[in-house]
């Protein structure tokens, strides 16, 4: 398998955001800040929620400092995996 290029620069701050629904039983932002930490830890102010303006779905942002495009690589990975990922940046 190839290696894939990428323009970004190691080490750097990286930004995720996944989108998800804002019931609170299904606890999407806890589920994205468990996803992040498997791969790297990141202190808790590092993310960030909004939910959508007319409140059904939410935004959880976060900033990572990443070493390699690997682990960028399985950040997205883990959150792929999130029951009720509607969109991921």
């Amino acid at each position: 398998m190839a290696e894939q290029q990428t323009l970004q620069e190691f080490p750097c701050d990286y930004l995720f955001k996944a989108f998800g629904s804002n019931d609170p039983a299904e606890c999407f932002a806890e589920r994205v800040v468990a996803a992040v930490n498997d791969v790297v830890t990141v202190p808790r102010d590092a993310f960030k929620q909004r939910t959508s303006c007319k409140g059904g779905y939410l935004c959880v942002s976060v900033v990572a400092y990443l070493h390699n495009d690997q682990q960028r690589q399985r950040v997205y990975a883990s959150l792929r995996q999130i029951e009720g990922l509607r969109y991921l940046l």
